[in-house]
């Protein structure tokens, strides 16, 4: 029983920092670029209590190496809250919570977006795939994130749209020398 109440506090206390933090903004757009994406995000998040749930039974739990899969779900988990900071601030005023492009924006180039077009996705799915694994167990996993992934591509697709509309080959030639979310990889 430990490990699913170090999970649960694990996901709390990231969800309570997250929720507390400065950046959290929404911006007001003549435009609907966001297209729901907040909304499906929102959604998704509001699976993960039964996932946590779930993690407290014996349904699915990993019997093989089950403290080292929680530890590293843990560690993915605080490595993920990280990442997302970093991209955040580097973003800095043009962070938003739902997708917009603001007045005198611009694409954002240095620091983690060096390589990665959205390493602030990054780090929000490494956090809700080491949630999912803290718990070790796999129907939390799924539960908890492959939601959240499906929500994050899709606002990905949203957002790159949006980019690419608003900053045409600029953002398209910034695409082709960077990935995704993993360097070298997607």
């Amino acid at each position: 029983m430990t490990i699913p109440l170090l999970a649960t506090t694990l996901c709390a206390l990231l969800f309570l920092i997250e929720r507390r933090m400065p950046w959290r903004r929404k911006s007001k757009s003549a435009r609907d670029w966001d297209k729901a994406s907040s909304a499906v995000i929102r959604l998704a998040s509001a699976i993960v209590p039964v996932g946590v749930l779930i993690g407290f039974t014996d349904i699915g739990r990993i019997q093989t190496w089950r403290v080292l899969v929680a530890a590293t779900g843990v560690l993915l988990a605080l490595v993920g809250l990280v990442i997302r900071w970093r991209a955040i601030l580097t973003l800095n005023k043009y962070f938003t919570l739902n997708v917009t492009i603001l007045d005198g924006h611009r694409i954002v180039k240095n620091g983690l977006y060096k390589n990665i077009r959205h390493p602030s996705y990054t780090g929000f799915l490494l956090r809700y795939l080491g949630g999912g694994l803290a718990f070790a167990n796999w129907l939390s996993l799924i539960i908890i994130f492959l939601p959240m992934c499906a929500a994050i591509l899709y606002r990905i697709h949203v957002e790159e749209g949006a980019l690419t509309q608003a900053f045409g080959s600029e953002y398209m030639e910034y695409a082709k020398c960077t990935n995704r979310l993993i360097p070298k990889v997607y």
